[in-house]
């Protein structure tokens, strides 16, 4: 049974940070590609970053240099660290699993999804 559960989230000053955690169950690193996506209110949902093994892809230029993520395989969880977060950040932030293996953007090639966590940028 494969799960993503996503916390993490919370309201933060501009110029905040936030670590996101995603914990997976049930996914192995070997054969799932692991991103994250947001949802702004009235937007639609768009890839932010990705991690597979031995390669990352990152898909928003506004986040370039300022979101990280990472994994950490013994405890099965990844990681989107944000720093210095502007409010055009606020959204849902989900994280996502596809079988492809291969990194992408594009939602529709993702399978499997948390129920997101709330972030919120605001002074």
């Amino acid at each position: 049974h494969l799960q993503l559960v996503e916390s993490g989230g919370g309201l933060v000053q501009p110029g905040g940070s936030l670590r996101l955690s995603c914990a997976t169950h049930g996914i192995t690193w070997e054969t799932y590609a692991i991103g994250w996506f947001r949802q702004a209110p009235g937007k639609e949902r768009e890839g932010v970053t990705c991690l597979t093994n031995g390669r990352k892809g990152t898909y928003l230029a506004s986040t370039t240099g300022r979101f990280f993520m990472s994994r950490d395989m013994a405890n099965n969880t990844v990681y989107l660290q944000m720093n210095n977060l502007k409010p055009e950040d606020t959204a849902v932030y989900y994280c996502a699993a596809s079988s492809r293996k291969f990194c992408s953007g594009d939602r529709a090639s993702y399978d499997y999804w948390g129920q997101g966590t709330q972030v919120s940028v605001s002074s």
